[in-house]
């Protein structure tokens, strides 16, 4: 495609689920159910890390706001989503659909870096126990959320002004909500610059940073459980962990197969389907596997 075929695009039409109505009725209830419990899970959470005496740690601090980024994760898809499966209104303005694809972006970067820190929050406890508190104190503690907010922001941005100034040729979104390879495909023009960046800014310096540090650091917590003589202490430390790498291994797995690869190999059918597992159940899971792998939380319940 070309410039001259370019149209001047006020609206763009989602038209990535099913045509027969009954399926849309059935996705349609199956993503209100997976919303309410998601939703609830995580107010649940944060509730839980602001009220009970028990939690008030930087592990659970760090829980607390990880809820929260996952609330306004599904928040930012779902309910648009809902709307198109119960009706035939399946428009969203060019700046509906922007402002989608700010807020999805800069959500998901937010959680690439907390759980980072969040990682760091584990080596702090589990390598540094004596001088944990002093480590981790409570003005770090702001001092670190602002950090995930401002790089997450700036991210965001960068990814968001790169699509605002594209021509598309089409506005139909073969996609379940807007995000950045379904509207990439719509392009009139060459799309070099934006996958570069969202390789290098979204993917190395957001994602794959946050994951080395991850990796690094889990590395000396092995190293330092496994100093341990006891089984019961080696148990209970490998425990405090578990929740967490299972969230990492979800979320950049599914992220990863997302955003970092070629557009060549972007796949309407399929990039659905992971987008369900990112946007859908990686929020709809961190309550749930935290809730239960957390005996803290279990307590409180």
């Amino acid at each position: 495609m070309t410039m001259l075929n370019a149209t001047f695009v006020t609206e763009f039409y989602v038209l990535g689920f099913p045509e027969k109505y009954e399926k849309r009725i059935l996705l349609f209830a199956l993503c209100l159910i997976i919303y309410i419990i998601t939703v609830s899970g995580n107010l649940l959470i944060i509730i839980l890390t602001k009220l009970d005496p028990s939690l008030q740690n930087p592990m659970y601090f760090f829980l607390g706001y990880l809820s929260m980024i996952d609330t306004c994760y599904i928040s930012t898809t779902v309910p648009l989503m809902l709307m198109i499966l119960v009706s035939c209104h399946r428009r969203i303005s060019l700046s509906g659909c922007f402002t989608q694809l700010f807020t999805t972006v800069l959500v998901e970067g937010a959680e690439c870096i907390l759980l980072a820190i969040m990682a760091y929050d584990r080596y702090a406890a589990i390598c540094h126990p004596l001088h944990y508190n002093v480590i981790m104190h409570r003005g770090l503690c702001y001092k670190l959320l602002v950090m995930v907010l401002f790089y997450s922001a700036i991210n965001s941005t960068i990814h968001t002004i790169l699509i605002c100034r594209l021509p598309f040729c089409d506005n139909v979104i073969n996609h379940l909500f807007c995000d950045i390879p379904p509207l990439l495909e719509l392009s009139c023009i060459d799309t070099f610059l934006n996958e570069i960046v969202l390789f290098t800014v979204g993917g190395i310096f957001v994602g794959l940073g946050p994951l080395l540090f991850i990796l690094i650091t889990y590395v000396y917590i092995v190293v330092t459980i496994f100093k341990i003589t006891s089984v019961a202490g080696r148990k209970k430390m490998f425990s405090t962990c578990a929740a967490h790498l299972i969230i990492v291994n979800i979320f950049y797995g599914t992220g990863s197969f997302t955003y970092v690869r070629p557009k060549t190999s972007y796949s309407a059918e399929r990039d659905k389907f992971v987008s369900v597992i990112y946007n859908v159940a990686t929020p709809l899971l961190n309550p749930i596997i935290y809730g239960v792998r957390s005996a803290e939380i279990r307590r409180s319940l």
